[in-house]
């Protein structure tokens, strides 16, 4: 049978209460008494119900954090400095691993509501996902806009591609070709084709664009990206919006027998300690991805607490160009 508080209380000389008190953290308790009741607890291999103390609490301290692929990257280490983070204020952390899917997306939220999570962090493509969340109910979304009032997180994606384009442009590129997402998402992310696009008008030149319909899927990235150099075959220069697509990109250059970086440039987008440790000749701009994950954790700590009116409803942080041979 297991251990029980009352056991707990009897070996440690207190009262029960005094024993629930320690366990919650409530009330003034002496820090010889909370030495005595822990040490209790081990002995008799008592381990606390965290479902009755999140009753008595009114809180799990349980974030839910929504990612469309953790194989990929940029969402696994995002997962990994958030599970950290969480893990050093005392939260628990559910990832659910949507795979883009609007309606897993809507099963997992459903989940996480049913479990009383504290508050979840939404990086999501699918803006409606978060239509019917309850008035006042802690939300953060990374790098993708989800309501007017659902504060968003992630780095200054027109620096970054300001950026990107003028470097290639200073390295003497002629006909610089950039590659993004499904222009019609709701993302910051857009904020890259947008800087590429002035800069390049800017400085005189012609933008064109080439659009993989889904991020996530590798064989659409190749066959994109074959189509763009049986396309343009002048191409000199390349801007992906991000590290994977950059990399599909010098695979199909080195095919095709063309010479990184004296006949091809690229410049990826991310800059993950995995895209580092596999391609670190890329040349990419780095996201500040500890950072995001910190200060989503910072912005939903205080919707836990109730403080709604006074956050940031966008936060826009610096990013870093890491200057590799593919430039």
């Amino acid at each position: 049978m297991k251990p029980s508080i009352d056991d707990v209380a009897e070996a440690a000389g207190v009262s029960r209460t005094t024993v629930s008190r320690v366990l919650n953290n409530r009330g003034y308790i002496s820090q010889k008494t909370k030495d005595n009741v822990y040490k209790a607890m081990k002995e008799i291999n008592y381990i606390p119900n965290d479902l009755a103390r999140s009753l008595f609490n009114k809180r799990t301290n349980i974030i839910g954090l929504i990612v469309p692929k953790t194989s990929n990257p940029f969402f696994g280490e995002l997962s990994f400095h958030i599970e950290s983070i969480c893990a050093s204020f005392g939260y628990k952390v559910l990832l659910c691993n949507s795979v883009n899917r609007m309606d897993k997306e809507e099963k997992y939220l459903e989940m996480l509501l049913r479990n009383q999570v504290d508050g979840v962090i939404v990086v999501t493509y699918n803006r409606g996902v978060m239509n019917y969340h309850r008035e006042n109910f802690p939300v953060v979304a990374v790098d993708h806009y989800l309501s007017e009032t659902i504060p968003v997180v992630g780095s200054d994606n027109y620096d970054g591609g300001k950026q990107a384009t003028e470097l290639l442009l200073k390295k003497g590129c002629q006909h610089i070709i950039h590659i993004n997402g499904p222009i019609e998402l709701e993302t910051p992310a857009n904020l890259r084709r947008k800087a590429y696009e002035d800069i390049m008008m800017k400085n005189g030149r012609t933008p064109i664009t080439y659009e993989v319909s889904n991020t996530f899927d590798q064989m659409i990235h190749r066959e994109l990206i074959c189509k763009l150099f049986d396309e343009q075959p002048e191409v000199d220069g390349i801007f992906a919006s991000d590290d994977l697509i950059a990399a599909s990109v010098m695979a199909e250059a080195k095919k095709r027998k063309k010479d990184i970086p004296s006949q091809l440039k690229v410049v990826g987008y991310d800059g993950t300690e995995t895209g580092q440790i596999l391609l670190p000749e890329l040349t990419t701009i780095q996201q500040p991805i500890d950072l995001i994950a910190k200060t989503a954790i910072d912005i939903l700590l205080k919707e836990i607490e109730g403080e709604f009116n006074d956050l940031p409803l966008e936060t826009c942080l610096p990013v870093t160009l890491i200057e590799g041979g593919s430039t």
